[in-house]
């Protein structure tokens, strides 16, 4: 019953970002708004990380299984694909690696400052 009840909550913010694309006239994805909306409540309270967690650790564990139709459908893509597949490929290839920069960048960033609050905490 726990999982069906994250389930739907997680649910429910997915509808509302789905709801706020229909009455915002701008070129962003419904899901988009739903991830926002939830991070706003897990921030900021409204919705604690414990009402989500096993859930949402289900879904990140079969999320692969939600790209094999996209890549059937690539596959049955190909005929127009092949002619810009090199550029398509290359761009694939540096903006991934780009991304893991980035993030890696990001994360040792927020782990410094993390231990620097902490240490000045202990300090105080």
């Amino acid at each position: 019953m726990k999982y069906l009840k994250q389930f739907n909550i997680i649910l429910f913010i997915s509808f509302s970002g789905e709801i706020l694309h229909t009455f915002i006239p701008l070129p962003i994805p419904a899901s988009v708004y739903g991830l926002v909306i939830l991070l706003s409540a897990l921030c900021t309270g409204i919705l604690k990380t414990e009402q989500v967690r096993e859930t949402a650790s289900f879904l990140i564990e079969i999320m692969p299984v939600m790209f094999i139709p996209a890549a059937a459908g690539l596959l049955d893509s190909w005929p127009a694909l092949y002619p810009v597949f090199i550029p398509v490929a290359l761009i694939t290839i540096i903006t991934t690696i780009l991304v893991m920069a980035v993030t890696g960048q990001v994360t040792q960033h927020m782990l410094k400052l993390k231990l620097f609050r902490k240490n000045k905490q202990k300090k105080n």
